[in-house]
């Protein structure tokens, strides 16, 4: 197979995937649990894990809760924007590969639901006693470790530029 036909074919296996298995566990959600409603799977982490359905509206940690049309049309574009500037990606960028393949599927969870239902649908619900209460959903995780593989490979690609320039450079003959 030509390279640029697997890194393309990487790309949408990687968003089906994640699409699949946050549509699939949004709707176990929605089927099982009630607005509010939690569960405890892991009963000796309840205090800081547990599976409650919230519908958000806004973004992340329940900010610009009534802008849920322009987060939709933003998503639209991150998505959109990912895809076209996907194409300069060398076969060689697999991490940067990747990062995008996370960020567009979990966009692209959020979308669906947005369309759907007016909300994104959240489940998975962390607290740090006295610090923060989230809830989030699969797509929100996968965007987050996108962007984190984006920043890792961004600083990798920094330290190698830093490193070629550093071998560039002429040595100063010793002071006499």
């Amino acid at each position: 197979m030509k390279s640029p036909l697997r890194r393309w074919l990487r790309l949408f296996i990687l968003i089906a995937g994640i699409l699949i298995v946050d549509q699939a566990t949004k709707r176990l959600i929605e089927i099982n649990l009630e607005l509010g409603q939690s569960l405890r799977p892991i009963p000796a982490l309840s205090p800081f894990f547990q599976i409650t359905r919230s519908h958000n509206t806004g973004a992340a940690f329940g900010t610009f809760s009534q802008g849920g049309d322009v987060l939709l049309i933003v998503n639209i574009i991150i998505v959109s924007g990912l895809i076209l500037y996907y194409r300069r990606f060398g076969d060689h960028e697999v991490l940067k590969q990747i990062a995008a393949g996370l960020v567009c599927g979990g966009a692209l969870g959020n979308i669906i639901d947005r369309l759907e239902y007016g909300f994104v649908i959240d489940f998975i619900h962390y607290t740090i006693p006295d610090v923060i209460s989230n809830v989030s959903n699969l797509a929100d995780h996968a965007i987050v470790l996108g962007v984190i593989l984006f920043l890792i490979d961004n600083w990798r690609a920094e330290r190698r530029a830093a490193r070629t320039t550093d071998a560039a450079e002429p040595v100063p003959p010793p002071a006499a």
